[in-house]
């Protein structure tokens, strides 16, 4: 039987604990203190990193946790998971809703509950290949920023102690309009941050994550069709479990205004194609390579399920967006690396004023309103906000490749 989280700490991270176990460990106390006896809201919760959240907190032992996400399938099987965990508390308290944090019943519920003590957001646009045409472009902004900042206005009535917003490692120096959006929002909340605590962290790709191309390859080979992956790309990797404990880290022992990103090194980098060689040999199988697409997919469709040769396609990143490394920051930036064993910190973030951020998002949604505007006006309206934003635009999308 294949152990995904066995081949994550073998062949992906490298480690057989989490990194974050020294600093959960050290700060222990204060967790317990913040969480203990506490109301949550996890919205985006039934995801990859906001359920992984939900295990970090629950250790913890709070009193209420209320879950909101758009997928209910991911709804019943986080109880599933959870309430089958041996020793996972799960408290008396805790309630599902398949709600959009945009709806008006969300904002019946979190009126009726005087808000919460703890609010974490990981709902979003995660990927890359969200942007296509001006219709997907306005999808994933309209749900990372101005949904979002509708919801910030709805703590300030109910402030919590804490609160975070999950970012990513490609708002650093953005080449693409999903981290862009996350800059955005990295902005927005920190202007919020004169009204309640806020942070926020850059992320490393989980392992595995659900959506993600490693997660891809477990459905390709059930279905017995070829596997693909880039080989010029390098990415930075956590562990699901790794992937929640930053964010509860980040949530309730940062101060106001800081992002937290994990601490790891150039050497830790890993192309897709050298994990999905890797993957192909603890799935018992050879890699049998091919040029095209079609080679793949007909070499697959001839074979027999006890094959022992698997057909993979390794190609150059050509997909809008795409950047061949990554970063959590940029310079200026004031990095904090000695709080934390595994964690370093930006602090003293520049805020931007909030009439600022209105303006630009009343300038976003006058261009939405038009029924012929165009993705390159929002290009252009977003470089005028962020003036690193150096958009990649290359004409090809991921949903043009396996």
């Amino acid at each position: 039987m294949f152990n995904k989280f066995q081949f994550i700490a073998d062949h992906i991270i490298g480690r057989q604990q989490s990194m974050f176990v020294v600093d959960i460990e050290s700060n222990k106390d204060q967790l317990f203190r913040e969480i203990n006896g506490k109301k949550i809201c996890v919205i985006g919760g039934a995801g990859s990193i906001g359920s992984q959240f939900i295990k970090a907190v629950l250790r913890f032992k709070p009193a209420t946790l209320v879950v909101i996400d758009l997928n209910e399938n991911g709804l019943a099987e986080l109880t599933r998971d959870l309430r089958s965990t041996y020793g996972l508390y799960v408290p008396q308290d805790y309630r599902t809703y398949t709600l959009n944090f945009a709806d008006p019943i969300f904002e019946s519920i979190f009126r009726a509950e005087h808000g919460f003590d703890i609010v974490a957001n990981f709902s979003a646009h995660k990927h890359v290949r969200s942007e296509k045409d001006k219709y997907s472009v306005r999808a994933l902004i309209e749900n990372n920023d101005i949904k979002a900042k509708k919801f910030l206005d709805l703590l300030v009535v109910y402030p919590p102690k804490h609160f975070f917003c999950v970012s990513t490692d490609k708002a650093a120096n953005p080449v693409n309009i999903m981290g862009a959006s996350k800059r955005i929002m990295e902005d927005m909340i920190m202007a919020y941050s004169s009204k309640f605590k806020v942070t926020t962290a850059r992320f490393a790709n989980v392992a595995f994550s659900n959506g993600s191309l490693p997660d891809g390859w477990i459905h390709r080979m059930i279905n017995k069709q070829p596997l693909a992956a880039p080989d010029d790309v390098k990415r930075y990797f956590v562990s699901p479990e790794e992937s929640g404990q930053i964010c509860m880290l980040a949530c309730i022992l940062g101060k106001n205004g800081e992002i937290f990103f994990p601490k790891l090194g150039e050497e830790q980098m890993l192309t897709f194609s050298s994990i999905c060689d890797k993957y192909v040999e603890a799935m018992g199988c050879k890699k049998k390579e091919f040029l095209t697409d079609e080679e793949a997919k007909k070499y697959a469709s001839e074979m027999s399920f006890d094959n022992d040769h698997y057909p993979v396609v390794y190609f150059k990143s050509d997909t809008t967006g795409e950047k061949a490394y990554e970063e959590f920051y940029v310079p200026g930036e004031k990095l904090n690396m000695d709080r934390f064993r595994s964690l370093g910190v930006i602090e003293e973030i520049r805020k931007r004023p909030l009439n600022e951020i209105e303006s630009f998002f009343s300038k976003l949604e006058s261009i939405f309103a038009r029924p012929d505007f165009t993705k390159e006006e929002v290009v252009n309206a977003i470089k005028e906000f962020l003036p690193n934003f150096e958009h990649e635009e290359k004409g090809r999308n991921l949903d043009q490749k396996m």
